[in-house]
């Protein structure tokens, strides 16, 4: 039986490789890195040879240590490989922040399929997929002929351990315009016509569950690593997803899934029909059991890290009653162009505050844009939240007032592993993910998420 299952989990900012234990459902050993992003040429892309030795690395010393069973991997949205027929790079993997795609925005817009196709709004940058596609094609006209495969992220990993390409419904369902993952055809769970437009027809690779199996590790692998030749590698899953599968398949619905990091996203899950607004960052998700998911997103860990700038944690009740007397309150965004209130500025009302009052209301500011979110997807049922936004005090306390029903915490400090991890359960395993009792409800905070609502109600 498979119980110990080594997940690569690459994030915006960071990348980590976790040994879970799928019985206990703990991290047994974690080792990180940073996501390092390399300037070019030709444009900038992340550091897939860095990363493949810190992989390789990490495997083989966890192997020795532990024992490995498994390896899954979990990886952020908006990234692709392009593959030749060689199984080389065609180009360098694009960082989805590099602001090249908007240059050429009009033609991506003039090509790309609606809303009601894809659930995928159309975002800046290259946070749709698609756009960055288009933008290289442009820029490197050679690149398109060079292409015999397109796998996901995720799958990448999969395949320089395997040598098996693929893509999983999870990451090419994920706002990248390439899938067809709208509530409101009959076409969904298929490709969207974007691809044949972008002429790539046949060549996106196909399209599997994040539990199949994708293959065995190669000799190569084998040998770098001491792994059994014998070891499987799962398909592979986005990590928002990865962090609502734990839920998904022991929680009864409906529920929501609050997944902090770089991004905070909010996935609702048979809760109340609503319309989604794709201007303010909704989207339609797909889960790892292939259900569409309304969803919702803002840069939550990154507005946190600009604003308090890895600052310990201090502030204390005095702090925040402070905060409330005064109503010392942050307005969005702080990073614009994304999130429920793209097209505002960050404003701190009534003046910028000292540190430990600024902790507290930036914590309050990270929780009213969740619950925003929460709002825009239809949220019924309890509120779990995963990451590092669980171990927030005032965040939770805000939370639990905004979002107006239960806020639940995950047991699991990394429910994103976890989720991954359990892409080697067996058939029918439905634990339920522990998470905490409610987080306590103080209505002294209700006037302060009016107040702030309120101020957003106005025209900016």
């Amino acid at each position: 039986m498979t119980t110990r299952v080594a997940v690569f989990d690459i994030g915006k900012t960071n990348a980590k490789l976790a040994l879970v234990d799928l019985e206990t459902r703990t991290e047994i050993a974690v080792v990180t890195t940073p996501n390092r992003v390399l300037p070019g040429p030709p444009w900038p892309h992340f550091d897939t040879e860095g990363l493949w030795t810190f992989l390789t690395d990490g495997l083989r010393d966890l192997h020795r240590l532990h024992g490995v069973d498994a390896v899954a991997v979990t990886t952020h949205g908006a990234s692709a490989a392009l593959l030749t027929a060689e199984g080389d790079l065609a180009a360098p993997v694009l960082d989805y922040e590099h602001d090249g795609p908007d240059a050429v925005t009009a033609a991506y817009d003039a090509l790309r399929p609606g809303f009601a196709e894809t659930g995928s709004p159309r975002l800046r940058m290259g946070l749709n997929v698609g756009a960055q596609l288009h933008w290289q094609f442009h820029v490197d006209p050679g690149l398109r002929d060079r292409v015999a495969t397109l796998v996901m992220w995720p799958q990448y990993w999969g395949f320089r351990l395997t040598g098996v390409r693929a893509t999983d419904v999870t990451s090419i369902g994920c706002h990248t315009d390439l899938w067809n993952a709208g509530l409101w055809n009959a076409g969904a769970g298929r490709l969207s016509s974007l691809v044949d437009r972008l002429g790539l027809t046949g060549r996106i690779a196909a399209t599997r569950r994040p539990a199949d199996v994708l293959g065995r590790i190669t000799a190569e692998v084998a040998t770098l690593t001491g792994l059994a030749a014998s070891t499987p590698v799962a398909t592979g899953i986005h990590d928002s997803n990865a962090s609502l599968l734990p839920h998904l398949l022991g929680r009864h619905t409906p529920f929501s899934v609050v997944s902090t990091g770089t991004w905070v996203v909010v996935m609702s899950v048979d809760g109340l029909a609503v319309g989604l607004d794709p201007a303010r960052d909704t989207m339609i998700n797909t889960s790892a059991l292939g259900q569409s998911v309304p969803s919702a997103k803002f840069m939550g860990g990154r507005e946190h890290d600009i604003l308090r700038g890895g600052k310990a944690a201090g502030a204390g009740a005095a702090d925040a009653a402070r905060v409330l007397r005064q109503g010392v309150m942050l307005l969005p965004a702080v990073v614009p162009g994304s999130g429920p209130f793209p097209d505002r500025a960050m404003q701190w009302h009534p003046a910028l505050p000292d540190d430990a009052a600024q902790e507290v209301a930036v914590g309050y500011y990270l929780a009213l844009m969740t619950a925003e979110c929460l709002t825009m997807t239809g949220a019924a049922g309890p509120v779990i939240v995963e990451g590092p936004f669980a171990r927030n005090r005032w965040f939770l306390d805000m939370l639990a007032v905004a979002a107006g029903r239960p806020v639940l915490v995950s047991a699991s400090q990394t429910g994103t592993a976890i989720g991954a991890a359990l892409l080697f359960a067996p058939p029918g395993h439905a634990t339920q993910a522990k998470v905490s009792t409610a987080h306590p409800v103080d209505a002294a905070l209700a006037p302060y998420a009016a107040d702030w609502r309120e101020r957003l109600a106005r025209p900016s």
